[in-house]
């Protein structure tokens, strides 16, 4: 039984190695944005209908027949009238996710005018559109993906209007990966990869999406064809049908497809990859000897180059064998051109290729710190702030876009994230209240809600230490004046024209004897300070005032110490009068003895009388 295990044993290494094990992600969303009904597409793959948005309208392209796939012929667009700023905001666990968005025009609106606009990836800017588009992607739009870490359990894919052009957006894809993927061991979670080029040498367009062939993160590959640079135009193709060693592992499950075909040409194999500048790239290479002519190590040989630089010998035979996959990657930095030039230079044999990945590697942009964003979303609720605002996504982020309306913000003191230290909101027809939230902006200067329909209380929390200006003027607040406003270090104080009443505590109205400014009228229930009415001396905000309490809490102790000492008195007195009383019995006897011996006194006296006048005297006892 022993050698049967161990012989299994033995063989495990084996299965695992030839047969990879499932994916093991499930989380994934394919939005049909602009749809009310879910679908099924041709590729099997379901559409559910538009959800999660913050705001907008729903329309359809100009030429529906002009697009094969349901998703594409709907749109979402967000007018001005839903704010600047609107975001899609998918719940989601914590990982790592490939998302993917098709942006078309066609002049849905009947404007001939293309809009301008960036997008965003949770705070993070990685797409921008400028108007005029060119003409085709005017007409056919375009797929557009990154990688990208999701850490708070929810995705902020923002759009920002540029001018008064609305954002558009047709689908949305994400598909959740490996977070090990493309050496983010080494590169840490905190770039977002967006693609410049996924080429699959040797092959049309391919991948969800496009043809039914499989690919685990829903990648989809392009032809290498419009990439190619001088002679290598028209470099030669290779395919095979064998299966290849090595692919649809973790951590990249790239697929067995990208290594069934390739190009190669007798000479230099080169590609020219258009990129932003000042921005470093991601290089990804993928190599499998598929041509079996090749038979041994060292007969296919060449050096790999990016921007003229030699950054590795390849000899796929020697690193894999033959019909397998190898891979390597190379990261350009600080890129000074427009173009990412990629070189096979031969060494022994034509050099080949399988496969070529271009991401820039875009750094994640500063964020609002957690707890101000959770403070700025409850205040967002309490106040009722108008969609035309368009508070939503990060408050502060991404940095080159302007805050939320009417906030603003900067870095803090050990530069690692965003806090607020502006709200102003005077006469934004806002109806609500200030939530106890608000104590969670420690870095909050100055804060204006004047001149709106607010009412309510003001909370406990509102008494920030860094708190410099407060005006909260013409509203309907009610209640009293919180004493932690006197913690604050305010220089301005407005509460005029409010439902506030009780007394104003000493240090607060102190602000304008030490040269700032306050103003508490129209409040016909404050009272306590110049040039406000004296506070009642035991009521105080519709109820008992301290003093009173105190007053109340003294009377009943010395009306209890008085009743004490009465009974502690009559106590005393009592028990001296009755301390030789007996039994009940003993005192009836005692009060029979008592009267005996008088009526006995009494009678001799009697007959001492008698006795003296010469009477004759009567016997005490007749018998």
């Amino acid at each position: 039984m022993s050698f049967l295990v161990l012989f299994l044993l033995s063989l495990a290494p084996l299965f695992h190695s030839s047969s990879p094990l499932p994916y093991p992600y499930n989380t994934s969303f394919h939005i049909d944005c602009g749809s009310s009904t879910p679908s099924t597409d041709s590729y099997n793959i379901s559409w559910l209908p538009d959800k999660f948005f913050t705001g907008g309208s729903t329309s359809v392209v100009s030429e529906p027949l002009h697009f094969h796939l349901q998703h594409e012929k709907t749109l979402r667009y967000f007018p001005l009238s839903s704010g600047k700023k609107n975001c899609y905001n998918i719940p989601l666990p914590a990982g790592r996710y490939y998302i993917r968005t098709f942006t078309v025009y066609d002049n849905y609106d009947g404007k001939s005018h293309s809009p301008s606009f960036d997008a965003s990836v949770e705070g993070t800017l990685v797409f921008s559109w400028r108007s005029p588009w060119p003409e085709s992607l005017t007409r056919d739009g375009a797929y557009s993906d990154l990688f990208a870490f999701v850490k708070d359990g929810q995705l902020d894919l923002c759009f920002y209007s540029i001018a008064t052009n609305p954002p558009v957006i047709a689908s949305l894809e994400v598909v959740q990966i490996d977070p090990l993927s493309y050496n983010s061991a080494q590169t840490g979670d905190s770039y977002i990869l967006v693609n410049y080029g996924r080429l699959s040498p040797g092959s049309s367009q391919w991948g969800p999406g496009f043809t039914s062939d499989p690919d685990a993160f829903g990648r989809s590959w392009q032809s290498d064809s419009d990439y190619r640079a001088g002679k290598s135009e028209s470099a030669k193709v290779i395919t095979t049908k064998e299966k290849i060693t090595g692919t649809e592992k973790a951590p990249n499950y790239f697929p067995m497809k990208l290594y069934q075909s390739a190009v190669t040409i007798e000479g230099r194999l080169e590609y020219e990859l258009p990129v932003d500048a000042k921005l470093d790239y991601l290089v990804w290479f993928h190599f499998a000897e598929i041509d079996s002519t090749v038979k041994k190590a060292g007969e296919r040989v060449f050096d790999v180059l990016v921007n003229d630089k030699n950054v590795s010998r390849v000899d796929i035979l020697k690193e894999v064998g033959s019909f397998a996959a190898y891979s390597l990657n190379y990261t350009e930095k600080n890129l000074s051109s427009s173009v990412l030039n990629v070189k096979l230079s031969p060494v022994a044999g034509a050099p080949l290729i399988c496969g070529l990945e271009n991401y820039a590697m875009v750094p994640a942009d500063l964020a609002t710190v957690p707890e101000q964003v959770v403070a700025m979303k409850a205040l967002k609720d309490s106040l009722c702030v108008p969609d035309r605002m368009g508070w939503n996504g990060d408050p502060c982020a991404p940095t080159d876009w302007d805050a939320w309306e009417g906030v603003t913000c900067h870095t803090n003191k050990n530069g690692t994230g965003l806090v607020i230290t502006q709200i102003e909101l005077g006469s934004q027809g806002l109806k609500g209240y200030i939530s106890e939230q608000i104590s969670l902006l420690s870095n909050l200067i100055n804060l204006n809600l004047s001149t709106n329909s607010l009412d309510g209380t003001l909370p406990i929390g509102l008494g920030l230490k860094s708190l410099a200006r407060l005006d909260l003027s013409d509203n309907q607040f009610s209640g009293s004046i919180p004493e932690s406003l006197t913690s604050s270090n305010l220089q301005l104080v407005r509460l005029n024209n409010n439902l506030l009443e009780g007394r104003v505590p000493e240090e607060l109205y102190s602000v304008g004897v030490h040269g700032g400014t306050i103003d508490l009228s129209g409040n016909k229930g404050l009272c306590g300070v110049p040039p406000l009415p004296d506070c009642p001396l035991f009521w105080e905000n519709g109820r008992l005032s301290k003093g009173g309490k105190i007053a109340i809490g003294l009377s009943c102790f010395l009306f209890v110490a008085v009743l004490l000492l009465v009974i502690y008195l009559f106590c005393i007195r009592r028990g001296r009068n009755d301390y030789d009383f007996g039994l009940p019995s003993d005192l009836i006897f005692a009060a029979k003895r008592n009267r005996y011996q008088r009526q006995k006194s009494l009678m001799l006296l009697e007959m001492e009388s008698q006795h003296a006048k010469g009477l004759p005297s009567v016997p005490l006892n007749p018998h």
